[in-house]
């Protein structure tokens, strides 16, 4: 019985791409296709003893297109350590064309599926029959709040369980304090202990019963089973009244207060490590003055439409991202660019939501507004940062699974030689209890996502994205960097360097040169004006005005004649020794005359930024090896290497070029990170090891690679850099603590040298200490 399906295909560019598509698919085994490029889709009826989705997605991407997902961000309630994440992820992996990544640390799971195959309804049904509870109200926006909800429960559950708990603490201090005789009657213990095992511990005995239905075990098994074993021994020697054997409802009851303690600590670190997100939405206003009808309107912020006119006054933040119309100010720009300085905007200038208005007011017209603005870019790609895996991770997760039932096992084993040894069986179920309860594997599931998460919101807040934990750790393996020059290197815009008159007077010179080049739109005119409004001089009437392609141009300059300015050859000036060094320093050479008189030469260069030459010396002091690769001829090159303090460079690279070099590199066995404008350098970005973008607010591509650099600074290349060598260090601190914890704590628990009690506290404080270690790297600067 055939199957009906329907794919939307991107990247057609006419109806011969959908032909070769429908071609493909048609190749395949019980495929019948139908390409549609006016509707970007593909209609399939398939065999599905033939053929599956999953192939006819593989055959529309060999012929180089793509099917596009739908993805979201989900919050998951009710996950108690790593072996949950893990299960949950496998069944949502199980939904045809659903890819999962789900973080315990983070509660929440990434998601991308392939529309006609699943949808939304689909992948929160699998959620709640694995036992958890999808939040879909748990956006960006109350993410925070959610999570304050959630520790707000756990200090409840865990204030009624230290409050029935309480009296067994003071029956333990007397016994110590040397009473030899319990004051708190058995049936009283039972009393109290019960509710704490069957009400307030009842979300482990859920956990415990999803847990095992989904073939797989978890903390929960780990803790009902030991609590439980505690909890009936004790019930039975108080019911059959057996005043000769010891009971040991403080044991079940103290386990269950402790690793609710623990899960209220974890709760209150977790929100310290995803606050990123919580400090990025705050910056963003509630409500917006809109101008209508000439009155201003206060609108809260997801009422705004596109082309709205807000006014922004002093001291307040923007709440669009858009085009300022009228007004001048002076706007914070920090938490894009990671830039402290105000930047001064005016008519016709880009602005961008939750920047702050320091000095001035503005009337901004609305271009995105809502999940469209840059913020809300920033905040998602944070949010995915986070929830994703690291390859270091993987090691925990294979460990993860198996963890519970090598412990199950040892606990047996431990109870039966113990009891057979020692003739004592509830001493034996004693150290078995102990040895369950410290083996909990919480503190091993959240040693990477934790230290991820810090990292990655550390990086956002300085104004370095990272994609995913993926690319995280690979920047900490990087050893060679390549950069690339104009725009990263240099600031990407050329500004006059020299000038040498023939008159003597380099003003009118520059003046009528500027003059000239005003209705040109080529770089070099653009510094030609920058550097006559600099020096205050004003433009003179042009008229006739024609531009040469690769000479330059000329223009009948009002009272004067007409003045030409370009290359010496075009204008047949024979260059003085002084400007054939500028021009051999790497500097572009063009000479100014008037009515064919020569009036002198001026030498226009790219800058180097004032941070490069620190950025790279920092680079070589990390070991990481730096080359700069440019697309300009070799005396441009040389002159900004030397600068710049570069010593390895190459020039005249095209940019399947660079690409090449990274490859080369890469067979040597080498890492690399490539630094770029992500236009030119495209194929050498998409091939490196790592690849970093170079941006301001303004204009960075912010999805279009692994690290994106808001400020347009290399010092923060260098930094990702050590950010992830300093995260990669916490997260292998944190395995190394997980793994002597357990090597350490199984086997006192085995030779009863850990009671319960001891081993419960134990077990929270690993898991808090992991955390803890993790929030360290909140100190990073």
């Amino acid at each position: 019985m055939t199957q009906s399906l329907t794919l939307p295909v991107s990247g057609m560019s006419c109806a011969a791409c959908a032909a070769r598509i429908e071609k493909q698919l048609n190749r395949l085994p019980g495929v019948d296709a139908a390409v549609s490029f006016a509707s970007e889709s593909a209609q399939l009826r398939y065999d599905p003893a033939q053929a599956n989705p999953q192939q006819l997605v593989d055959a529309i991407e060999r012929c180089g297109f793509a099917v596009p997902r739908q993805s979201m961000r989900l919050g998951i309630a009710g996950m108690s350590c790593a072996a949950c994440a893990a299960r949950l992820e496998k069944v949502l992996g199980k939904l045809p064309g659903v890819s999962a990544s789900v973080s315990f640390a983070g509660e929440s799971a990434q998601l991308a599926w392939l529309p006609g195959l699943t949808d939304q309804d689909a992948v929160l049904a699998a959620v709640r029959r694995a036992g958890f509870e999808p939040l879909l109200s748990e956006t960006e926006d109350n993410a925070a709040d959610a999570s304050a909800a959630r520790y707000r429960r756990e200090l409840a559950w865990f204030a009624a369980s230290a409050a029935l708990t309480l009296p067994f603490l003071i029956e333990m201090i007397a016994m110590f304090a040397g009473s030899h005789h319990g004051w708190l009657p058995r049936l009283w213990q039972l009393a109290l202990a019960t509710p704490v095992q069957f009400v307030i511990g009842w979300r482990f005995y859920r956990g415990a019963w999803l847990a095992l239905r989904g073939s797989v075990a978890n903390m929960d098994v780990l803790v009902a089973l030991g609590t439980s074993m505690a909890w009936l021994l004790s019930a039975a020697v108080t019911l059959l009244n057996l005043p000769e054997q010891h009971v040991y409802f403080e044991a079940s009851a103290m386990v269950i207060t402790l690793v609710l303690l623990g899960k209220l600590l974890e709760a209150r670190a977790k929100g310290k490590a995803s606050a990123a997100i919580a400090a990025l939405m705050k910056l963003a206003p509630k409500t917006a003055r809109v101008e209508q009808g000439g009155e201003l309107i206060d609108v809260p912020v997801d009422r705004l439409k596109h082309g709205d006119i807000v006014v922004v006054r002093h001291g307040d933040s923007l709440p669009v991202d858009g085009e300022v119309v009228s007004g001048e100010a002076w706007l914070d720009e920090s938490m894009l660019t990671g830039e402290s300085r105000p930047v001064a905007k005016r008519a016709g200038d880009k602005v961008y939501a939750a920047t702050r208005n320091q000095d001035g007011m503005l009337k901004v017209r609305a271009q995105s507004v809502g999940s469209e603005t840059q913020l809300a870019e920033i905040v998602r790609m944070v949010a995915a940062a986070q929830g994703s895996k690291a390859p270091i991770q993987r090691l925990a997760d294979r460990l993860s699974s198996v963890f519970v039932p090598a412990v199950s096992a040892v606990a047996l084993l431990t109870f039966l030689l113990t009891g057979w040894l020692l003739g004592s069986w509830s001493t034996a179920l004693i150290h078995a209890v102990a040895v369950l309860v410290i083996a909990c594997p919480c503190a091993l599931g959240l040693a990477t996502p934790t230290a991820i998460m810090v990292g990655v919101g550390n990086g956002a807040r300085r104004g370095i994205l990272f994609r995913n934990a993926e690319a995280l750790e690979r920047a900490g393996k990087v050893d060679v960097l390549l950069v690339d020059k104009t725009g990263t290197l240099t600031e990407g815009r050329p500004v006059l360097r020299h000038a040498l008159a023939l008159s003597g007077d380099e003003d009118a010179l520059i003046q009528l040169a500027a003059s000239a080049e005003a209705g040109s739109e080529h770089p070099l005119a653009r510094a030609l004006l920058q550097k006559a409004q600099e020096r205050g001089l004003p433009l003179l009437a042009c008229a006739d005005f024609r531009a040469e392609v690769g000479r330059g141009v000329a223009a009948r300059v009002e009272g004067r004649g007409l003045a030409r300015i370009g290359t010496p050859a075009w204008l047949d000036m024979a260059m003085p020794a002084e400007a054939r060094a500028w021009q051999d320093a790497g500097a572009t050479v063009v000479a100014v005359s008037l009515d064919d008189r020569a009036l002198g030469w001026l030498a226009l260069a790219d800058t180097l930024r004032a941070s490069s030459a620190e950025a790279l010396r920092q680079a070589r002091s990390l070991g990481v090896r730096v080359m700069m690769l440019t697309g300009d001829d070799a005396a441009t090159a040389r002159s900004i290497a030397a600068e710049a303090g570069v010593e390895e460079w190459r020039a005249g690279m095209r940019p399947q070029d660079k690409a090449a070099v990274v490859r080369e590199l890469q067979a040597a066995g080498r890492k690399v990170a490539m630094l770029g404008d992500g236009v030119n350098d495209a194929p050498a970005l998409a091939a490196a090891d790592v690849s970093l973008a170079m941006g301001s607010g303004s204009d960075v591509a912010i999805s279009a690679a692994d690290i994106t650099l808001m400020r347009g600074d290399l010092r923060h290349a260098v930094d990702a850099i050590r950010l992830s060598r300093r995260t990669l260090a916490k997260i292998r601190q944190n395995l190394a603590f997980a793994f002597v914890y357990n090597v350490l704590g199984i086997p006192l628990a085995a030779l009863g040298l850990l009671s319960p009690v001891i081993a419960g506290a134990a077990m929270a404080a690993s898991s808090v200490s992991v955390v803890s270690n993790s929030l360290l790297l909140r100190r990073w600067r």
